[in-house]
Order: structure tokens, then sequence, then C-alpha cells
């Protein structure tokens, strides 16, 4: 998937109001962000194969070290650490745990019979990308659902806090149509590099993010007026 993981981001920040935007992007695509970086490494492998799925030519050989359903427990514990000791936000660090681990969930729903339960394991996939109707359903519904949280969850503070985050969510649309059906990477490599570019969207959410506000909860009580002053004498 590729919407539906920046959808939990968005969607986290109403269970964490205190935690960026930013750094739930880093976690809830924190699988592929890393992915390619072990490619380059040649730690991990994958062939562009046209035709394989509908909606995929991605035959992901070898990625234990990023997709493995062990590994991932691993990186959801860590980030979660991590960002418990440099922010002392309990909740915070559990949503980002769990935004981690929700991107295995989610590639068990996209991906065919590819993502292993621990490095050598038995690989799960439901294949949803043997479908293109149906991926884009999935895809769209769980972005507009993040977004609807997101944007219900926050209010803008100015001009970048609206704008901005109506930007990050387009480009974030346009990319996955162009990635979805504009021409396909010659080689791995050319593919690892261009996934690099996930990383821009962690400082853009963070931005954006630093110019919204969370909005009151529902059927809190507005301030009380000032007390006029009672003339006397």
């Amino acid at each position: 998937m590729f919407l539906g993981h920046y959808a939990v981001a968005f969607a986290a920040k109403r269970a964490a109001p205190r935690s960026s935007l930013g750094i739930l992007v880093l976690a809830a695509e924190w699988l592929d962000e890393i992915w390619p970086i072990f490619l380059l490494l040649g730690w991990e492998r994958v062939r562009i194969v046209p035709g394989l799925m509908a909606a995929s030519p991605l035959d992901l050989e070898h990625y234990p070290i990023s997709h493995s359903l062990l590994a991932v427990i691993g990186w959801a514990a860590l980030l979660g650490a991590v960002y418990y000791a440099v922010r002392r936000y309990g909740r915070g660090a559990w949503v980002v745990a769990l935004a981690v681990a929700s991107h295995w969930v989610l590639d068990v729903v996209a991906h065919r019979p590819d993502l292993p339960l621990w490095p050598g394991g038995p690989r799960l996939g439901l294949g949803l990308w043997n479908s293109v109707p149906a991926t884009l359903l999935v895809e769209l519904a769980l972005f507009g659902l993040g977004l609807w949280l997101y944007f219900g969850a926050t209010r803008a503070r100015d001009r970048i806090g609206r704008w901005g985050a109506w930007a990050l969510a387009a480009f974030l649309l346009a990319s996955y149509l162009g990635s979805g059906f504009g021409p396909l990477p010659p080689d791995a490599r050319t593919l690892a590099f261009s996934a690099l570019s996930l990383w821009i969207f962690v400082p853009w959410a963070w931005w954006v993010d630093r110019h919204r506000e969370a909005r009151p909860a529902r059927g809190a009580a507005a301030a009380p007026p000032p007390a006029r002053a009672v003339p006397t004498g």
C-alpha cells in the first residue's frame, strides 16, 4: 500500500494530539523508508516483473530485515521506546509503535504471499494488488478516512497550516497515481533511489503540523466572559 500507510499517520494524530504528524508519518512508513536503503546495501532483493500483479510489478524476493513480522515487532518497539525517551509522552510512544506495526498489517492485505513471519519463515499475503479497482477503492477510502480524522482533530493556525496540509495530501495522491500508472523503473537500483524520496514527506508533514493545533474537544465549556464591575454607592 501507499496511501493507506499515510492514512494511518493522519488518523493517528487524533489518538496522539501532542505527537507531530511528521513523526507519525515516519512511523507509518518506516518499513518502506528503510527498505530502499537495504536494497542499495544488497541486504534485501526485489525484481521488477511487468504483469506480476495487476496493481504492482514488484517481486519482493527477500526483505526479512525490513518486512518480516518478527523484525517489524522489533522496529515498532525500538521506535516507540526512542520516542518515549525523547518526548516522555506515553500515549504518543504507543501510537508510534502501533503505526509502525500497522504497516505490516496493511501490507498483508495488499501483497501476494511474500511477507515472512520471520526470516525464512512462512509467508503471508491476501493479494489485494491482483485487482486494480479493489486496490484503488481501498487505498482511496483509507486515505479519505485518514484525512477526515486529521482535519477533524486539528485546525489551521495560519495559511501554511490550511493550504500546506491540503498541498501535502494532493501531492501524496498525485505521487500514488503517478507511480501506479506511470512508466516502470528500469531496474531495482533505480527503484531504490526513487523510493528514497519517501523521506521528503517526513519534514513536510512536520512543518505543516507546526502550523496547526488541536481542536477543542466537543462539548467543552466555553471560557466565561469577564465579569462586569458592579457600581456601588
